[in-house]
């Protein structure tokens, strides 16, 4: 039943979660213990949250994720997770993230209060929305980022170019996704939900390269801007750019040769040169950032 109860809450999905540590890297108090622990346990809270969503969504999706040939293995679905018990966990989740968020502070618990207004209007109805169903997911991930920054003692604002660039980088990986899901039930779309008929496969093709150029340039324009160079001292978080690029084209790769952009998350986790590459992105923001505080 544990292990029942790990699936349901899919805990692999936590790593769209990391979002909020961007907070406490780009507010430069990474090197401070208790920032760090802080920006934990907003991940923590987050976690525990986008967990609850997950089983709401399960719940109300039983029958069509039945139709689905990776979904319907998932607890809810299949049998193996009763209702009564999915709504205990849910109850038990929110209940966690709670006690979790309050410490926090009045702005984080507001915030992830609206994240999680967010994922119940996306799952009781937004969902069915054509184009506002991944507009919801992409806003999901600026909220996130905001939390990383509102976790912190130190509350700074954050770059609007930082916000847009994490808009349209979550943009990128939902449009895919529904290219993925449109790709993989076919004819069986509309079954498995109606709003993948919206999504022909010219339409998306036409997204995708949207997304990608805005992801790019929105996150190029952000380590170049004048409040960017001032506020870290340096010009050379441009030099971090190829990492961001090279992380685009390897999902699209991914996506258009292996048909593997279902879960972002599954990627992240069992891509080896994704895993690398955003490790080294990290690597290099941080020492870039380090270097100039130290004057080198």
């Amino acid at each position: 039943m544990i292990r029942v109860l790990f699936q349901q809450m899919r805990v692999r999905q936590w790593t769209k979660n990391a979002v909020l540590f961007a907070g406490v890297i780009f507010s430069l108090h990474f090197t401070e213990t208790g920032e760090l622990l802080r920006a934990f346990r907003g991940f923590l809270a987050f976690c525990l949250l986008a967990s609850t969503v997950y089983a709401l969504n399960d719940l109300g999706d039983i029958e069509a994720d039945r139709l689905h040939p990776k979904k319907r293995l998932r607890p809810i679905p299949s049998g193996k997770l009763s209702r009564s018990a999915a709504y205990a966990l849910m109850g038990a989740l929110l209940g966690l993230a709670a006690a979790v968020a309050l410490p926090l502070g009045r702005a984080f618990t507001i915030t992830a209060g609206i994240y999680l207004a967010l994922n119940l209007a996306y799952s009781l109805g937004l969902k069915r929305v054509v184009l506002m169903d991944v507009m919801i997911i992409a806003l999901g991930f600026v909220v996130r980022a905001v939390a990383g920054v509102e976790a912190l003692r130190t509350k700074e604002e954050i770059s609007p170019w930082l916000l847009i660039c994490t808009f349209f980088l979550a943009l990128f990986l939902a449009v895919c996704k529904r290219r993925q899901e449109r790709a993989l039930l076919a004819d069986q779309a509309g079954g498995h939900r109606k709003t993948l008929v919206e999504y022909p496969p010219e339409l998306v093709n036409q997204l995708i390269p949207v997304v990608t150029a805005a992801s790019v340039i929105s996150y190029t324009i952000y380590t170049v801007n004048a409040a960017t160079v001032e506020k870290f001292g340096t010009d050379k978080l441009v030099y971090t750019v190829p990492f961001v690029v090279y992380g685009i084209f390897r999902y699209l790769y991914l996506v258009y040769r292996h048909q593997r952009g279902g879960s972002p998350s599954e990627v992240l986790l069992t891509d080896l040169p994704t895993l690398v590459n955003v490790v080294l992105w990290v690597i290099t923001v941080i020492l870039i950032v380090l270097l100039a505080r130290n004057g080198a």
